[in-house]
């Protein structure tokens, strides 16, 4: 007869297999990703804007998904743009609205997991070069600061002429990137006016040297300025690599909406653990009242909202020509599959 440590041997290593069994079964359910490394272009990889996809890089949830990502940053959101079509980059972490003017030019890219709710965009005037600004319509002939010509903040800069009657040429719009370059820019006089996210926008108007002309960063100030749900950050890629790619795609997804989902439940010290220092700009306490500014405008669950196509369309529509009565399959430019998924799985 066999002992009794021969079978408590054998329980274990029964178990043992069993745990392999399933934990092999899961991976093979969840589908192994087709492309471990991936590499993400974004545009100011330090603001709010994107703090999601930093979250899931430095709390490792990528590589709990299987993922290498490698995280490249640029000047501004067309930078990064520029990156995936010219395919040094397979994924943008970048704006919405950027998929709609690719369709427009013949070219298929699409968003499938949206970081932000509202565009936490802010259109500010100095008070060093136009103390005596009124509105809008006094910045005709003047040098507007966005992160980078094309970019969300020099989309946003246009709708907010547009709807004072100027046009994108009535203005010179100069690049100016999303950190301490933009608030050096601002300080110096080197531009009159620019559009620009938080903590630099924090940083400028803490000590009075801006006037705020228009502000995207709650949910409230973006219906008032685009008239619904105004999508912003998100990652999207081309139609093909998300046809070819769809588990590493859904690998992403999972470690975007985990990052999503913490984000919601974060105190002041946990964002202040997990960001590196370089993005508090100097200023633990000011980047902190920053965040309070835009914590909503933070996508919970990365979901496309129904209106927000249409409404990004629009607001693209009242100044882009090449978009004027062009036929836009808006259906096409993003997807909520994925994130379906990922919300069923991290509940």
């Amino acid at each position: 007869m066999y002992n009794k440590k021969f079978w408590k041997q054998l329980l274990i290593a029964f178990a043992l297999f069993l745990a392999g069994w399933f934990t092999f079964g899961y991976a093979l359910a969840q589908g192994k990703p087709e492309k471990p490394k991936v590499t993400v272009a974004v545009g100011g990889k330090n603001l709010f804007y994107y703090l999601p996809l930093t979250i899931a890089e430095r709390l490792g949830y990528f590589k709990e998904e299987g993922l290498d990502v490698e995280i490249v940053d640029f000047a501004g959101g067309a930078k990064a743009l520029q990156a995936v079509v010219g395919g040094s980059a397979d994924v943008v972490s970048g704006a919405y609205e950027h998929t709609i003017n690719l369709q427009a030019k013949g070219q298929q890219y699409q968003e499938f997991v949206l970081q932000g709710r509202a565009p936490q965009i802010v259109l500010v005037v100095s008070n060093k070069t136009m103390p005596n600004y009124k509105s809008i319509a006094d910045l005709k002939g003047k040098k507007i600061g966005v992160t980078a010509p094309g970019s969300s903040t020099n989309m946003m800069a246009n709708f907010v002429l547009a709807k004072s009657g100027l046009k994108p040429s009535d203005v010179s719009f100069i690049g100016v990137g999303a950190s301490a370059g933009a608030v050096a820019a601002m300080r110096s006089g080197q531009i009159d006016a620019m559009a620009n996210l938080d903590p630099v926008i924090s940083m400028l108007t803490q000590k009075n040297e801006v006037k705020i002309a228009s502000d995207t960063r709650t949910l409230k100030e973006t219906e008032a300025v685009f008239g619904g749900n105004m999508p912003s950050g998100c990652l999207y890629a081309s139609t093909a690599f998300i046809q070819q790619n769809p588990n590493t795609v859904q690998a992403m997804t999972n470690a975007m909406v985990r990052a999503l989902k913490w984000l919601q439940k974060a105190g002041p010290s946990d964002i202040v653990k997990t960001v590196p220092e370089s993005y508090l700009l100097g200023d633990r306490a000011l980047y902190l009242a920053a965040w309070e500014k835009v914590r909503e405008a933070i996508s919970p669950d990365g979901v496309m909202p129904a209106d927000g196509p249409r409404t990004a369309l629009n607001t693209l529509q009242q100044f882009d020509p090449e978009l004027k009565g062009k036929p836009i399959k808006l259906e096409n430019t993003f997807t909520n599959a994925f994130v379906q998924k990922a919300n069923a799985k991290y509940k």
